[in-house]
Parts: C-alpha cells; structure tokens; sequence
C-alpha cells in the first residue's frame, strides 16, 4: 500500500502552496511530475478530516475516519488554472497548448506561402538572451554567432524580423528603477509601498496570485517584463511604421521557461479592439532545439545573416546586455539608481552577502553605521516561500527583492536545454560564462531608448507609458476542495 498522510499538511510533491516542504535544488525544473493540483471531494459534516492514501502507481483514495476509501479521479485543468508548481508546468506534454508551440509558427510560415498577400502575417520573432546563451552552450557557439545564425535560420523559413529582448529590457529597467524610488519616497504614507518584489517572472507572479492573493499583490512591481514591453512596441510602434493593424503582426518570443507561455496568454495583455495578443506565441529554448533536430539542422552548420538592429540590443558587430546577472540584472540597476536618486551616493562595485543558500541573499548601502538600502535576491520556490512568510508576520527587512522562480534564475529555467555530454551543475556554468560575454551598457545611456520614449511614449512621464510599460495583477480565489487546507 502507498502511504497516507493527512490531506491538511498538503506535502504532495514540490508543492508551493502550503509551508515549505523538504525541496531538492532543482525541484522546479522537474519535468515528468504530475500534476498536483488537490482533487475536489464532496465535504460530508461530521465525518471529520479526510485523508488522502496516494498508492504507488500514483492513484488516489479518500480515506475516512471509518476506514471506508474510494477513488479520486484526477482535477483537469486549463493552462490558466496552473499553479506553476513544478508538477506540469514544465513538462511540454501536458501543459503546451496549441497556440504557444512552435508547429503553430510553422502553421502562420505555411499559410503565408500560400495566401493572398492581402490574407499574410508579418512574422517577428523576439529572442531572449538567456535563450541565446543556451544554444550557444550547445552548439559551441559565441552569442554573436548563434544570434546570427538563429537569424538565418529564421528568415530562411519565412520570419521577417528577428530582434532582441534586451532591447526592450531596457524599458522594464527604468520603469522599475522610477517607480521604487516612487514607493520609497511614499513609504511612510503606506505600509505596502515597501518591499518593491520583481515582476518579471511569470512563475513567481502566477504562484503570488493564487495563493497570496490580495495580500502580495501590493508588493509586486506594476512595470512589464521585457517580453510584454517587446509585445506592445512589436504590436503597436512596429505596427504602425510597418503601415498595419496588430493582428496583421504574429509576434513570437523565444524564452528561456514555459511560464512565459502563461504571461503571454494573460487577459492583460489581449488586444480586445483587434482581437489579437501582444505575444501570439511563446516557444523555448528546448523547443528551439527539438525544431532543428525536426529538420535534421545543426545551428552551427547554418550560414549567418545580418541582425535586425531596428529593436535588437546591437551596435555594427556587436551585442550588448545588462549588468547583474543572467536574470536581468533588476536588483543592481534598482539599486545603484536609487543610492544616487535618493542619497547622492554613487554605488559601482557591488557585493553580494550570501544567505541560507546561494540563491537567497542580499546586498545593503550604508552610512555612518545605518542601513539606508536592504536589497535581495530570491529564487527558487523554497526561499520565496520564507520570504513571503517573512513579509506576513512583519519581519521583512528588505526594500526591494528580486524574485525568480527557478533556482539560479532564467539562466537555469525549464525551458532551456538540458545537459547531456556535462553535468546540469556544469552546463549551467558554460551559460553563465557565455551570458556574461556580451558587453554590458546601462539603459539610462541608450539614444534608441531615449528617442522611444519621446516618439512612441510622448515622454516620461506620460500617460502613455504608464499604461503601456505598466501592469496589473489579480488576486485568484483559492479552489473550494472540500479539504481543511492550509494555505
């Protein structure tokens, strides 16, 4: 017989959402756990607290006070119902649907070949440079390289334009920047103005919503990630100087996680005038590679071809990127502009003071001995969780925390490609190195980023870039499952 164990401590796998659990590093990158969203079960008074029996072929039985049991079917659940608790999410059987995989951009390719010109879509493809740096890993590549190449291979199939998300990085940055420095200086007029929590991963955002609701959502940074900022400049700036309407766009983003599939299938992000996604569909890193095995292509056998350098982070032959790391580098730029914001202080070098683990620490500014900024980094579903529960009972010390879903980050998120040859710990590591070869500038010294601020945004400060650089979230009523959970 399988083990029972009471349905109220909620252990079940990696599982998010109740205490934390016993988790192993790489937990959430697990591909082949089921999903472990809790059965619903008629409540019956009087019976007191059901248990679950889960045998080992993985079924599960009610079992009552009275030893009677029955089965439990299975809950069925859409993309939008998903937890991103590591149980499916990350596994592309069960969790794709059809308008987020990559035999849908080989539908639109196909169609174009064959319709009126009248009837086309103009395909753009937006990569991440995570994405890159794990291909490049692959195929032994540089990053200029395999940009160049993924370019050509591209267009070979009937893409039109192929850019760069840390491009529109660049505007999640800033945004972030102003807007903490906004909430610190408002902090003692709202006891939620502080800490500013990262927003650019949709992990961490779908768990928040749905399990800390109302509570969390406060906290959470309001500015796009640099896919939805990518979204609306393709869908709305792009579109315009292209002489078209959104929907005459399919806008395809490559990503280094599954969860990016669940960003862009938000209601948030769903042109309702045009009935078209700013983001129509989102491919990974691994499917990326399961396509070129498809077609019996290694990248570094394909011919390169000249960037699109309109909205790509590029300059003649080379690429650039950000400072801070492989998950955008938020808790640096944040900080550094803060400390000269808010305290005159220029900050250059920064040092990381590790905490529990590598994945959880933190970084302060003094003066005279008193702490003027607390800044962190969480990742992984283990460290967000004492976060959070730091923050409920008011022992959070922090101003800013960076939080990422995946342990080490977007470098290592589940849809980048596996290790094979090396260990995960050693691949992770050639990412890393190939990551960080790009030459790093700061966004504020972009002239591209300054003139798309003017002509696309009207400034600033506009209305216009608060709505299309800024965001909103909901909090997501927890399932009735007839069970005394604790969330």
């Amino acid at each position: 017989m399988g083990k029972t164990e009471p349905w109220n401590l909620l252990e079940l796998s990696a599982n998010p959402l109740g205490d934390p659990a016993p988790l192993k590093e790489d937990s959430f990158l697990s591909s082949r756990r089921d999903c472990i969203k809790p059965m619903k079960v008629e409540k019956k008074l009087g019976k007191g607290t059901a248990k679950i029996q889960i045998e080992d072929d993985g079924t599960y039985f009610q079992v009552n006070q009275d030893g009677g049991s029955r089965k439990l079917e299975k809950a069925k659940i859409s993309l939008n119902d998903c937890l991103a608790c590591s149980g499916c999410i990350t596994s592309a059987e069960s969790v794709l649907i059809t308008q987020q995989s990559h035999e849908e951009l080989y539908k639109i390719l196909n169609f174009n070949k064959i319709a009126e010109p009248s009837q086309q879509k103009l395909v753009v493809i937006s990569v991440s440079p995570q994405s890159r740096a794990s291909l490049a890993a692959r195929f032994q590549l540089t990053p200029l390289d395999t940009a160049k190449k993924l370019t050509a291979f591209f267009k070979n199939r009937g893409v039109h334009y192929v850019f760069d998300t840390a491009f529109s990085r660049n505007f999640s940055l800033l945004e972030s920047q102003r807007e903490f420095v906004q909430r610190f200086r408002r902090r003692t007029e709202s006891k939620q103005a502080l800490p500013m929590l990262a927003s650019a991963c949709p992990g961490w955002i779908c768990y928040a919503e749905k399990t800390h609701g109302s509570f969390i959502i406060p906290y959470i940074s309001t500015a796009k990630s640099p896919q939805q900022v990518m979204g609306s400049l393709i869908k709305d700036h792009f579109a315009k100087k292209q002489h078209l309407t959104p929907d005459k766009i399919y806008h395809v983003t490559v990503m280094p996680c599954y969860d990016k599939k669940l960003e862009a299938s938000r209601p948030d992000f769903f042109n309702q005038e045009y009935q078209t996604r700013d983001v129509d569909c989102v491919i990974t890193t691994g499917e990326i590679l399961r396509l070129l095995e498809q077609e019996g292509i290694s990248l570094s056998d394909v011919d390169p071809a000249p960037l699109d350098a309109e909205f790509s982070f590029v300059s003649g032959e080379e690429l650039f990127g950000h400072r801070g790391g492989g998950s955008g580098g938020y808790l640096e730029h944040i900080f550094r502009y803060a400390a000269q914001e808010l305290f005159g202080i220029h900050v250059d070098g920064i040092t990381y003071k590790p905490l529990k683990n590598k994945d959880f620490q933190e970084v302060m500014l003094e003066k005279d001995g008193t702490v003027l900024l607390h800044f962190a980094l969480a990742y992984g579903f283990r460290n967000i969780q004492n976060l959070v529960q730091k923050l409920k009972k008011g022992k959070s010390p922090y101003h800013y925390v960076e939080v990422m879903a995946c342990p080490s980050g977007c470098l290592n998120g589940g849809g980048q490609i596996k290790a094979e040859a090396v260990s995960s710990k050693d691949l992770l590591q050639q990412v890393e190195k190939l990551y960080e070869m790009v030459r790093t500038v700061m966004p504020e010294t972009s002239p591209e980023i300054k003139e798309l601020y003017e002509q696309w945004l009207k400034g600033k400060d506009s209305e216009e870039a608060g709505t299309t650089l800024h965001t909103q979230y909901h909090a997501v009523e927890k399932m009735n499952t007839g069970f005394n959970i604790k969330w």
